[in-house]
């Protein structure tokens, strides 16, 4: 049963529970709060949007160590089963546990994901280009090859924080994320090098980071059309992102599932949410968000014109 509508706006700090707005330009984040295998399932079906095609593609991390606080296949079970898709990811662009092929399905059997479904590293085989209109520093996106082979994207991302980027969600997810090795350095030098072995030689400034982050997600979203839709787990709020090997404890507790067709609005659901919080163990995520910029990727994705930060939040009774 779907019940307490509330509309929220742009800001973190002016959500008042306001009145539902009967326009249908307004996206609607669903949320449930318990998570569970069953509720994954509950708010995908909320969405109204099936996962149809030959070949689909659960987006997810791998997650870098075994003490990275990516989502755990138990949770995530139940969602794979209904969806029947292949997990898919790119290789990273910095030394680890997944800069290659081979080091990449080693980290993806031990954290339990091959035990689920199968798992395609997209950039094993090279990458591809696709456009990106419409941006101030990129021009394309480059992913991994076998991206083009899916014919449905299910972006399931796990909500936290994030050491370069503020916090990590769906935008994050569809642009770093789906980006190749190659296309990682593109992204981080606002499109000052195409090759991964110069990235840290040239790190753009934050704000055009930022926004080559959301400049990237366009291209996702561009290219998918309506063959995709997003869920946001909100759990293990870590000031620190799945990427990272050693990260912080969450001094946040769990906030619950979100799930949208609009990544923007998803998004700026969940950092709503933490910054409207009645916990204390908040002000880390917040400083974490804040002192990254982090949400002006929100800001930038709403002026490329793919997703909306004002929605309706409908929270599924359980």
């Amino acid at each position: 049963m779907l019940t307490a509508i509330s509309c929220m706006g742009k800001s973190s700090s002016d959500v008042n529970g306001g009145a539902v707005s009967s326009s249908d330009s307004i996206p609607v984040v669903y949320y449930i709060k318990d998570i569970t295998p069953e509720n994954l399932v509950k708010v995908y079906e909320a969405l109204g949007r099936k996962a149809e095609g030959k070949k689909i593609g659960i987006k997810i991390s791998t997650g870098e160590s075994n003490k990275s606080n990516h989502l755990d296949t138990a949770l995530i079970a139940d969602l794979v089963k209904v969806i029947d898709g292949t997990f898919i990811e790119c290789n990273t662009a910095y030394a680890g546990n997944r800069n290659t092929t081979e080091a990449h399905i080693k980290a993806a059997k031990e954290h339990g994901f091959t035990d689920l479904a199968g798992v395609d590293i997209m950039d094993a085989n090279g990458e591809i280009e696709i456009p990106v209109t419409g941006g101030k520093h990129l021009t394309k996106d480059i992913v991994g090859k076998n991206f083009a082979d899916y014919d449905f994207i299910v972006v399931l991302s796990h909500f936290k924080g994030h050491a370069m980027g503020g916090f990590g969600g769906a935008l994050k997810n569809i642009s770093i994320g789906i980006a190749s090795s190659n296309g990682k350095a593109y992204i981080h030098s606002a499109g000052a090098t195409e090759n991964a072995d110069e990235i840290w030689g040239h790190r753009a400034e934050q704000k055009d980071f930022i926004e080559s982050m959301a400049e990237a997600a366009k291209g996702i979203i561009d290219y998918t059309g309506d063959h995709i839709l997003y869920i946001n787990v909100a759990n293990r709020l870590s000031v620190d992102c799945d990427c990272n090997g050693n990260p912080e404890e969450p001094e946040m507790g769990d906030l619950g599932v979100f799930a949208s067709l609009d990544p923007v609005a998803l998004d700026r659901a969940c950092v709503d949410m933490v910054f409207n919080s009645n916990d204390p163990g908040k002000s880390a995520l917040i400083e974490r968000i804040n002192s990254r910029m982090g949400t002006h990727i929100l800001t930038h994705a709403e002026e490329l014109g793919i997703g909306s930060q004002k929605y309706r939040l409908v929270t599924i009774e359980e």
